[in-house]
């Protein structure tokens, strides 16, 4: 049925357009760097269990070598002239925000109230990862929804997406290379090392000073990193499971739920999240590059303050 892999090979094929457009526009001076980039990306998506483990590692590092020096710019794009974009804004009004909110609306009715349907004796969206072929499929139909409101093409779709990931450039990848770098340091014990220096400075009996731990160790460790999910294998390992959850019965799933939430507070507060504080204020051309961040914090520190309060009483409710 509708599987994992059906996602990534769709994936492929978007980075795939994204590589032959990049390739055709003579308005971009690295047009063969940019190219490249994407390209090996499709290539990853496409058929990427099927090549050597040595050969996907020369890929990253051609990867890791385009980003970093310089190998990605921005060319031309088949832009609309301001007045209309403009005077369609108007006809469409507030329904320019239906295919946006048609995603986590999509996702979480296929990944919660069907995720058990079944045709054939076959699971329709596949029997592992659900949620990630969930949220694949409401892309997809998102973007069938939007072309239909502005009544433009797939293709327009695609060129319109080239523009933003070349505004973006190498950064869009930050959330995936930082969750997996987050993996890796939960499998070689730097979860046991910040067990081990919590354990020697808070008192394990107190399970208030615990829960400020873990939450504040979420936001502090996802400043460092830039991404909430490079933090939560690492804080989580280190002081939720063995301390919380074990340690005083709390409730993995809410602990879970709320520390990420803390996770994300850190987000807000940090140049290190580029893609989701830096970038945005380049687009925008705004002339102080933290401006998105100081806008933020008024809500992140109280958020976090919030989400420490929510922690204590509703992962404790049964003890």
């Amino acid at each position: 049925m509708i599987t994992l892999q059906l996602v990534y090979w769709l994936t492929g094929i978007f980075f795939a357009a994204i590589t032959w457009q990049s390739l055709r526009d003579r308005g971009n001076p690295r047009r063969f760097g940019t190219a490249a980039f994407w390209g090996m990306l499709a290539i990853a998506m496409l058929v990427g269990e099927r090549l050597p483990s040595w050969l996907m590692g020369l890929m990253v590092l051609a990867l890791a070598g385009l980003a970093g020096f310089g190998g990605l710019r921005r060319g031309s794009y088949e832009e609309s002239p301001a007045a209309e974009k403009r005077a369609e804004a108007a006809r469409l009004g507030h329904r320019l925000f239906v295919p946006a909110l048609l995603i986590p609306a999509i996702t979480l009715l296929c990944a919660v109230l069907l995720k058990d349907v079944e045709i054939g004796g076959r699971r329709l969206f596949g029997s592992e990862q659900t949620t990630l072929v969930a949220l694949g499929v409401a892309c997809l139909i998102a973007v069938s929804v939007a072309c239909r409101l502005t009544r433009r093409s797939p293709l327009s779709s695609v060129e319109q997406s080239r523009r933003l990931l070349d505004a973006i450039g190498w950064a869009a990848l930050l959330p995936l290379l930082l969750a997996t770098l987050g993996t890796v340091f939960g499998a070689t014990g730097v979860g046991d090392a910040v067990a081990g220096l919590v354990r020697a400075g808070i008192p394990g009996e107190s399970r208030f000073v615990l829960v400020l731990a873990y939450a504040l160790g979420m936001a502090g460790f996802t400043m460092i990193m830039g991404n909430a999910f490079a933090a939560f294998p690492v804080i989580t390992a280190g002081i939720g499971l063995p301390l919380l959850v074990q340690g005083h019965g709390a409730d993995a799933a809410s602990l879970a739920a709320i520390g990420m939430l803390s996770g994300y507070c850190g987000t807000l507060m940090t140049p290190m999240a580029a893609n989701f504080n830096l970038v945005p204020a380049a687009l925008l051309e705004l002339k102080d590059p933290h401006a998105v961040i100081r806008a933020q914090i008024g809500t992140a520190i109280p958020l976090l303050g919030c989400n420490v309060a929510l922690m204590y009483f509703i992962a404790f409710r049964g003890g």
